[in-house]
């Protein structure tokens, strides 16, 4: 269905800005709009999220009033990974913009889209001059696509090969909607790139390599000013892991008075964040006389819900502090109980995220059922993404959160011995290895003998990097002592992430086979 066209209205005004967080769900309607018929699809909320994420000066949109009308997303590569054949998959690291080089030497553009009911105001020109713009900006050699051909495949028998039918193009002899646009505007033919994009049946998966130079950079050798972008991240994000011993409270003030003693500790470090361990809040159980089912234990706990988001919402801002708030089972409207970590920032906004994978004791003993949505958490100190224990065994779901621009991964987690622990943390070695990420975990101690599935605790808990030079030694920037109540605390620079994942030893972000294999997410 065709949006209405508001430009009528004297009182719209059409501009041209960076896109933003806001705009996503605008842009998915969009693009699900304008690939209509084609048999492709949109993009979903998570694969912009990514876009945005990796490249945020190189994301604009149109909009006309309020209202979004036209999306275009670009990343950087070098010269040598955009001048040579690639698939749409490889090159944008199926979409979500992963494989986005803060150091190339060229603006890739990886989409442009327009409203089909705002054609003929020039949409895509406004688009393609706030590239060109964006690479004098940042003194780029230029800017390089591969570009589509909507009607090839209702005329490919007349001209027998697409080299011919895009000579034609070039000669004016034949006129081409995408094509004549692009050489217009000045960009030159490099070559045809056969299985560019499959999906696309009506340019019958062909990709026309183009290119624009730019006139203010000399041609002749790279742009000697290497610039590092991003820079709304922090040099260092201090981030304190508490492992926390479970012991008997008295009253949910008491346990609030344990939870802030903590959270006054990190912040008086200067902390960025503070973690707490998945399940923590079942201290709160050894406040009953006796021991209680599973079912009276769960509902025991859903009545805290209120009392502790409201009381950790306010440590949040008085101490101004990120809080991950470890997990909490939480009986949802609709009455499936679920393994819930809050995560509380320090500008008062409260966020969600469901435990994926329960694991069987918690299916069996409390009938908690696994979440479908995982997305990354928008955060002062750049995004974040949360998998509670188990989940971290699914590399999937790091892979997922990574792809959105994850550059910490917080690890909730509760064991109750040494192998299971292991488990735990021999997989968030693995994700901090294959993602090039950072990743936090945080642990309990101690024991709660009338507690069911909480009598015994094993944990180390500890903060993760990746494996190579700028790195500590052994991949672990802070560490603490088994089944002991401390902290570890750790700065973590994003900047070396990025250093690592485009000239590091290895680059497994950017060595990724996109032509064999990716991560699709079904879910929202």
């Amino acid at each position: 269905m065709k949006s209405a066209n508001t430009l009528s209205n004297p009182k719209t005004q059409l501009s041209v800005r960076n896109a933003t967080v806001a705009d996503i769900p605008q842009i998915a309607d969009l693009s699900s709009r304008a690939y209509e018929g084609t048999g492709m699809h949109g993009y979903s909320e998570p694969v912009l999220i990514g876009q945005l994420n990796h490249f945020p000066e190189g994301q604009f949109v149109v909009v006309a009033g309020e209202k979004v009308i036209g999306y275009c997303a670009t990343l950087r590569v070098s010269e040598q990974v955009g001048m040579r054949r690639h698939t749409w998959e490889s090159i944008t690291g199926n979409g979500y913009a992963s494989t986005h080089d803060p150091k190339g030497e060229w603006l890739y553009g990886m989409e442009v889209c327009v409203d089909p009911a705002y054609r003929g105001y020039r949409i895509g020109q406004r688009l393609y001059n706030a590239r060109k713009q964006l690479a004098e900006k940042l003194e780029l050699r230029g800017i390089m696509f591969a570009g589509r051909l909507p009607t090839l495949a209702n005329r490919i028998k007349r001209f027998g090969t697409v080299e011919a039918y895009v000579e034609a193009v070039q000669k004016k002899q034949q006129r081409d909607l995408v094509l004549s646009f692009q050489l217009r505007n000045g960009f030159e033919f490099l070559g045809v790139m056969p299985h560019y994009l499959d999906a696309d049946k009506q340019s019958l998966g062909y990709g026309i390599h183009m290119a624009w130079r730019n006139p203010k950079v000399s041609q002749a050798q790279e742009t000697h000013k290497k610039k590092t972008y991003g820079s709304r991240l922090p040099d260092s994000v201090r981030v304190g892991s508490v492992q926390y011993k479970q012991r008997k409270v008295e009253s949910f003030e008491e346990f609030i008075d344990i939870v802030r003693y903590f959270v006054d500790v990190v912040a008086d470090y200067k902390g960025d964040f503070v973690v707490f361990p998945e399940l923590f809040t079942l201290q709160l159980l050894s406040m009953e006389s006796q021991e209680l089912t599973p079912v009276q234990a769960i509902e025991a706990l859903t009545k805290y819900t209120p009392q502790l988001k409201e009381a950790l919402r306010d440590l949040s801002l008085r101490y101004n502090i990120n809080i991950i708030g470890g997990s909490h089972p939480t009986r949802m409207p609709n009455g499936r109980v679920e393994n819930i970590c809050y995560v509380f920032l320090r500008d008062g906004t409260i966020h969600e995220q469901a435990k994926i994978h329960p694991t069987p004791n918690e299916a069996y003993w409390w009938n908690i059922e696994g979440g479908s949505e995982l997305d990354v958490i928008q955060t002062d100190c750049g995004p974040i993404g949360v998998l509670i224990c188990y989940d971290s065994e699914f590399p999937e779901l790091a892979r997922h959160l990574t792809d959105q621009g994850a550059q910490i991964l917080f690890v909730p987690f509760c064991t109750d011995e040494r192998q299971s622990y292991l488990r735990v943390r021999y997989c968030c070695q693995s994700r901090a290895v294959e993602n090039q990420i950072y990743v936090v975990m945080s642990g309990n101690c101690g024991n709660l003998p009338n507690v069911a599935n909480m009598d015994i605790q094993y944990a180390q808990s500890c903060i993760l990097t990746p494996c190579d030079l700028p790195f500590a030694r052994d991949g672990i920037a802070a560490d603490t002592t088994p089944n002991t109540e401390m902290v570890a605390i750790a700065d973590l620079r994003p900047e070396t992430l990025l250093t690592a994942r485009h000239s590091g030893t290895v680059q497994n972000l950017r060595d990724r086979r996109h032509d064999l294999y990716q991560v699709r997410w079904k879910g929202k």
